[in-house]
């Protein structure tokens, strides 16, 4: 029997397995849907799953829901000819996070006919996958509300037009396929065709510089901070925040919704351990959106990190390997920012140039680092040039964070000047959105 005042949550159930690297550990757990799962049973939101996964699945996917406040699991979908198993190379999102969900293009779901119990939910979250969006609301109410969390799968708004005016919020987060496409320039083309499909809300989700509530009708805009720590494990973040922002959102005003899906989203990110994650939401969950909205944190929007440039010290040579430094560049890449590379504008000289060459490549180089906003500095091999750099930068008072992946700079001017030190990419990361970010007590 449906609970009409639970919120229904539609899409696949996956196994996620985890690579075993530096600070991240081997982790196989159940995903997809389950995530956002997870994610209402531990702030107490009352969810029932409408699930589409492999047959093998379906039991297990069922007990684990079961044993974390599932009002109603209802198989909505069978998956066949593909595992719905993903691997995940990064899972804490440092850069691309490696997805390979094995045998996708196999893949094909077969909804079934036996769902008449879905007909008396009114508060529906969905994450579209490989099934026919249009099939999906012939079987849902007509009175239902929708939110959409379009991270994958939907390769143009249109692909939601049968949901014409009964759409709450749209969600997305940067590193969606159709965000990159459509709004990763310019957010506004974006949302005029949310508009036009009549949604209320779009929120974008922006990893580690926040999210942006927009109100379609009026233009306003809702800043939501990061509360940047030790990332243990992202995957599922996004889906926690989503679930939390949708069943709150039947119940209290949306905005005061997406703070406390935020909330949600940055445990989720600190533990693996359901026992855990519910203990930190529910004290969480004491504290009201009025405070929270004074308590620090970082917003650094994805279209505004451009405008900041990044000093890259580092020995960015052509001639030695630099893994490191390779990864570094992958990941500022991958968030957007604006990284100047001085081997690269300036050109790199030969180890024998003469001297007037290299008087005039050191006038450049301390241009543009006096151009810079910050310094990110990688000092391999304990690179004098790279030190020289960042002495340089502490002098024009500008904040230096530095990733010593080798452990070889951990000394005192080194580490009390930086404004952040550390050996782990993923620290350094939240260091320059840190450097970055407009604090969140300066937003009000």
């Amino acid at each position: 029997m449906a609970d009409s005042s639970a919120l229904l949550v539609v899409g696949e159930v996956f196994v996620d397995l985890v690579i075993p690297g530096p600070h991240i550990e081997s982790k196989m757990r159940l995903g997809g849907i389950m995530h956002a799962a997870r994610g209402l049973w531990a702030r107490g939101v009352d969810y029932a799953l409408a699930a589409i996964c492999p047959r093998y699945l379906l039991e297990d996917a069922r007990a684990y829901a079961a044993a974390h406040g599932c009002k109603e699991f209802v198989w909505l979908g069978e998956v066949n000819g593909a595992p719905n198993v993903v691997v995940i190379g990064d899972a804490r999102e440092v850069s691309w996070q490696g997805y390979e969900d094995l045998l996708r293009d196999r893949r094909h779901v077969t909804l079934r006919d036996e769902v008449a119990e879905l007909a008396g939910y009114t508060n529906v979250l969905v994450f579209p996958g490989r099934f026919e969006l249009t099939d999906l609301r012939s079987m849902l109410s007509p009175n239902a509300t929708f939110d959409f969390d379009i991270a994958y799968d939907v390769t143009a708004l249109s692909a939601l037009s049968a949901y014409r005016g009964c759409l709450r919020t749209i969600i997305i987060s940067t590193s969606s396929p159709l965000f990159a496409r459509e709004a990763a320039q310019d957010i506004a083309p974006f949302l005029a065709q949310v508009r036009e499909i009549g949604a209320e809300w779009l929120l974008l989700k922006e990893n580690r510089g926040g999210s942006r509530l927009f109100h379609v009708a009026d233009g306003a805009v809702d800043r939501i901070p990061a509360q940047l720590g030790t990332t243990v494990n992202s995957v599922g973040v996004g889906d926690a925040y989503s679930a939390v922002l949708s069943g709150l959102s039947a119940t209290h005003d949306v905005v005061e919704a997406a703070w406390r899906g935020a909330q949600v989203a940055t445990r989720y990110a600190q533990t693996t351990y359901p026992d855990d994650l519910r203990r930190d939401v529910q004290r969480d969950a004491l504290v009201s959106v009025a405070t929270l909205r004074g308590l620090w944190g970082t917003s650094l929007p994805w279209h505004d990190r451009p405008n900041h440039s990044i000093y890259l010290a580092a020995p960015d040579f052509s001639y030695i390997s630099k893994p490191e430094i390779e990864r570094a560049i992958s990941s500022l890449e991958y968030h957007n920012f604006r990284l100047r590379r001085p081997l690269q504008e300036v050109g790199e000289l030969p180890q024998d140039a003469p001297f007037v060459d290299r008087q005039a490549a050191y006038a450049r180089d301390l241009a543009l680092l006096r151009e810079c906003t910050v310094v990110l500095a990688i000092p391999l091999g304990r690179d004098p040039g790279t030190l020289v750099e960042v002495g340089m930068a502490l002098e024009m008072s500008k904040p230096v964070v530095t990733f010593d992946p080798r452990a070889e700079n951990n000394n005192t001017m080194v580490v009390a000047g930086s404004a952040t030190y550390s050996t782990d990419l993923d620290q350094c990361l939240n260091g320059l959105f840190q450097a970055l970010g407009q604090p969140a007590s300066q937003q009000l």
